[in-house]
């Protein structure tokens, strides 16, 4: 994770500069271009230019989040309390393989569920009906998905 943060924090450096020269290119060519203009029409209420504002917002927070990324994986590194198996040369796969949980590779709840809210976001797009029939068939998804392990053949 410590390599992880690292190179958050290089690409931080790098978005942040990358920002600051289009900042500054974009406000000299915003520049160059009011003077061309004033030169045409005449220098009444020309004020000073400004940056393209999409491309340097959209860099500026690309320089923030990569420096929040970097900022908690740092923290995370820290707090861990030694080296995480992912991070050692020496390390075999089975190190790093926890128990992640309890998941049902045959279940069709989850597609239910994902057909059931397509139609729910649907009906706000196109017709408020359908919404009404999505909202029944999630609730019924949901339930179905929750309860899957308390009848049947796998039931505990």
């Amino acid at each position: 994770m410590k390599v992880n943060a690292v190179i958050f924090w290089v690409l931080a450096v790098f978005f942040a500069l990358v920002a600051a020269l289009y900042t500054g290119w974009s406000w000299m060519v915003s520049n160059q271009q009011l003077e061309q203009y004033a030169q045409r029409v005449g220098p009444g209420g020309i004020t000073a230019g400004h940056p393209e504002w999409a491309g340097t917002v959209a860099l500026w927070l690309c320089a923030v989040l990569a420096g929040f990324l970097a900022f908690y994986v740092g923290k995370s590194y820290k707090s861990q309390g030694g080296e995480l198996p992912e991070d050692r040369l020496d390390a075999n796969i089975d190190d790093g393989d926890p128990e992640l949980g309890h998941f049902s590779p045959w279940s069709w709840w989850p597609i239910v569920l994902a057909g059931s809210a397509s139609l729910l976001l649907l009906g706000f797009a196109v017709g408020i009906w359908i919404t009404f029939i999505g909202a029944a068939l999630t609730v019924i998804a949901v339930v179905g998905w929750t309860y899957e392990y308390y009848r049947g053949n796998f039931k505990h």
